[in-house]
């Protein structure tokens, strides 16, 4: 196990350090920067001020330099914890991530566990009574998840609470709440506004989990130790749940490394059409406006969650099936 760990984290480096070099050139594609459109503005508006402290910025960042020093200076500046400076938001880069971070946080492990804890007993039960009258019921409710746009089911879902209780579901706080410190107050005014993203989210991740796991369950139960498990009096649930549930859970277990990421993308169109004060509009508005280290620090953190949720689902699926750490 302890060679099968060290061989995960050996995969790491490399691909991080190769992704930062993508990310960067990447963020440098469009002509110009922020800076360079801003002080063309102050220029025309006649401030040498708020010019001069712009092109010392250009300077302390290398802005100015080839690019291969441009990057350089940034991922050394990043492993050293100085992601920048926002220049649209005119603050720290970190500040910027930490004051929403928290939220994002708590919507995604929310929205993870609202997802298993509905799609797998589901999946299960699909798989375990095929073609019955519930299992096609679920599927349609499945094949509508995952047809369905997460941001399209949050219009509706906002029209249809606005036009039959006259109240708006927009953002996760309540208007007194908004901008208040936090209190116990403010934490249930929070839960009690968490649900529908919750829902709105999770829905069409629990259409295909849902999917997923009929699908391996059903090619699990065909196998030759499930009949010799059967054949030797062990009761059917425990058939399942013990041995078939536990090798056919590997690909949700895949899935929910690859879905680590989500947590710093937030969901974005549906975070922009809820108003919802997370990561993912802010990562929008950088590669809208050529925030260019607020954008790199955001596919950074994408890189860094994505590696790390694949490397925890690793040793996962190791724990679950031995036969993996020796591949």
């Amino acid at each position: 196990m302890i060679n099968f760990i060290i061989r995960r984290i050996l995969y790491i480096i490399p691909t991080l350090i190769g992704i930062s070099i993508v990310s960067f050139i990447v963020i440098n594609l469009p002509p110009g920067d922020y800076l360079t459109a801003r002080i063309a503005q102050l220029e025309l508006q006649g401030d040498t001020t708020s010019r001069h402290y712009l092109e010392q910025l250009r300077s302390y960042y290398g802005l100015d330099k080839p690019i291969y020093v441009q990057y350089f200076i940034w991922i050394k500046n990043f492993i050293r914890g100085d992601f920048g400076i926002s220049f649209e938001y005119n603050k720290p880069v970190k500040d910027l991530i930490k004051e929403r971070l928290a939220l994002t946080v708590l919507l995604s492990v929310f929205t993870m566990f609202f997802t298993w804890i509905v799609s797998i007993p589901i999946g299960v039960y699909s798989a375990t009574h095929q073609y019955s009258f519930f299992d096609r019921i679920f599927t349609l409710i499945s094949f509508a998840g995952m047809a369905t746009p997460g941001f399209l089911l949050a219009l509706v879902l906002l029209v249809f609470v606005l036009f039959r209780f006259g109240t708006s579901l927009l953002g996760l706080f309540s208007p007194e709440y908004v901008n208040a410190p936090w209190s116990f107050g403010k934490f249930i005014d929070l839960l009690k506004h968490l649900w529908l993203p919750v829902v709105i989210i999770g829905f069409s991740g629990t259409g295909g989990l849902i999917r997923i796991m009929r699908g391996n369950l059903l090619d699990i139960l065909g196998q030759p130790y499930i009949f010799t498990a059967r054949a030797k009096g062990l009761k059917e649930s425990r058939v399942v749940w013990r041995y078939a549930v536990r090798i056919a859970i590997n690909p949700l277990v895949s899935i929910a490394g690859m879905s680590l990421p989500g947590i710093i993308g937030g969901e974005m169109l549906t975070s922009i059409v809820l108003n919802l004060p997370t990561t993912g509009p802010l990562f929008y508005r950088a590669l809208q406006m050529q925030d260019m280290y607020l954008a790199g620090t955001f596919l950074m953190f994408l890189t860094i969650f994505l590696v790390l949720g694949n490397f925890l689902a690793d040793l996962a699926l190791a724990w679950l099936d031995p036969r993996i750490k020796y591949e």
